[in-house]
């Protein structure tokens, strides 16, 4: 049996998500059957993580077990590839593992970018890949709100009403802000995330750069730990997976 670890860039914005589903597309299903047919072996793909409908990753990592060994990874991601590219998902790489790895419980820390472009003009190439916000953002603010993030705390306020995780109290390693020009991205790192987090984070940094509230007021807003004070979730479009560490 042999372990291999692929690395995923996917456009999600036709997909219900990375995890399997009754109620549409997913991209482990559409990958698994790809797969499958390839390597002539039933394949079961294990995420690092979930992606919600809507959301793209540059850098998602999952494994799967094989009988049999790959002896040509260039083969391997050409053949896979010609099929997945059609569906917006190709697989960058294939590395070997040993028989312990797992794309989840072997993480050590995950990163998720947000991109803003803050212009009046719509997108065109950026469509769908990020969110187009027109009214002046205050940058330099929403750079000391997102500082205002890290540390280990309860994230009741930014978690989602669907969200299972057992604890609220997550360590955020890193909220970092970038512009060049008219676009803003916003990179968060931690070991795992909420549901909804980074997207609800984002939406309150928003606010901020907006003027509807000030670092008072969104100190506030995350100590008190309620939903309901919670500014509106970023959509999806704007968000990506980027990068697993292990």
């Amino acid at each position: 049996m042999h372990t291999y670890q692929i690395i995923i860039e996917y456009d999600g914005t036709n997909f219900v998500g990375w995890q399997k589903q009754k109620n549409g597309s997913s991209i482990q299903q559409t990958t698994e059957k790809i797969l499958t047919k390839i390597l002539k072996e039933k394949i079961i793909l294990y995420g690092s993580g979930r992606t919600d409908a809507g959301v793209h990753a540059t850098g998602q990592s999952a494994h799967f077990i094989l009988k049999s060994k790959i002896n040509n990874k260039f083969l391997f991601l050409n053949s896979v590839n010609f099929f997945l590219h059609k569906k917006k998902i190709s697989i960058l790489k294939i590395n070997k593992k040993k028989f312990n790895f797992h794309a989840r419980f072997s993480a050590k820390k995950r990163e998720y970018k947000y991109v803003i472009f803050n212009r009046i003009a719509p997108l065109s190439l950026e469509f769908n890949r990020a969110w187009h916000i027109k009214s002046i953002l205050n940058f330099k603010l929403m750079k000391k709100a997102a500082k205002l993030l890290e540390g280990n705390k309860d994230f009741s306020t930014f978690r989602s009403s669907s969200c299972n995780s057992r604890s609220p109290i997550k360590t955020l390693e890193e909220a970092m802000l970038k512009k060049s020009g008219t676009k803003i991205i916003i990179i968060f790192k931690s070991k795992s995330f909420l549901q909804q987090q980074v997207r609800s984070m984002v939406g309150c940094l928003k606010f901020v750069g907006e003027g509807k509230w000030n670092l008072k007021k969104f100190k506030y807003i995350i100590k008190s730990k309620k939903r309901t004070n919670c500014a509106p979730p970023a959509p999806a479009h704007g968000l990506y997976l980027s990068k697993i560490y292990y």
